[in-house]
């Protein structure tokens, strides 16, 4: 099984997807852009993304779309507007599925709230999705195992693109995965899943383990 310090295949074409187009309706103001580290949210976010060295990165916007591309650093990222935002989190997934180069054997979902995802999780976890999609049965799927469940990142092949374009509402990838979940491979990670901030607790909670991690 391979381990976190792993790359993934270079004969394999991949990419990231972020979803980042919430409305951040809980938090109040848009969490993309919540002071955080040297930025903000979203930027933490894109530089994990961007060490993962996939090969094309999307980054899905909608709500307070104009002001993230004001204040965040997209570069080496390809923007997608997902005027259907408020239908839940797959209309992103949707629209990112959409602007993924034909030739993508597979993509890695992070998201834009979740800033303590680490690059070499999301390398690890392509490196079992690749090494378990060697059969045409493959689920095609890889999940990351903590210590408190399953949690992001999360990987598809090609294979499940369809399905993934095919999703409605706010948690349709969790009833994807729970439909897969007797065949989905998973990388076992040590700790407790990321923290996605919703509300000004996680906030709290995601700055004071970043000052805890310096």
């Amino acid at each position: 099984m391979p381990s976190l310090s792993d790359g993934a295949p270079a004969q394999h074409r991949t990419a990231g997807l972020v979803l980042a187009a919430g409305a951040s309706q809980r938090l109040g103001r848009p969490k993309q852009l919540l002071p955080y580290g040297r930025g903000v949210l979203l930027d933490a976010v894109l530089a994990t993304a961007r060490d993962c060295g996939f090969d094309q990165t999307v980054l899905a916007l909608g709500g307070a779309a104009a002001e993230v591309q004001g204040t965040v650093d997209t570069t080496g990222c390809e923007i997608v507007l997902n005027p259907d935002f408020g239908e839940g989190c797959s209309s992103s997934v949707a629209a990112g599925i959409a602007a993924l180069h034909p030739d993508t054997d597979a993509v890695v979902l992070l998201l834009g709230d979740q800033p303590e995802v680490r690059s070499a999780t999301a390398r690890a976890l392509l490196q079992l999705l690749f090494a378990s999609d060697a059969g045409n049965d493959s689920p095609g799927v890889a999940v990351c195992r903590y210590d408190d469940g399953v949690g992001h990142p999360l990987a598809f092949t090609r294979r499940m693109f369809p399905e993934l374009a095919a999703l409605h509402g706010d948690k349709a990838v969790w009833r994807l995965l729970e439909q897969r979940a007797a065949d989905a491979v998973e990388l076992p990670v040590p700790g407790t899943a990321p923290l996605d901030v919703d509300t000004e607790e996680d906030y709290r909670r995601v700055l004071a383990a970043l000052e805890g991690a310096q």
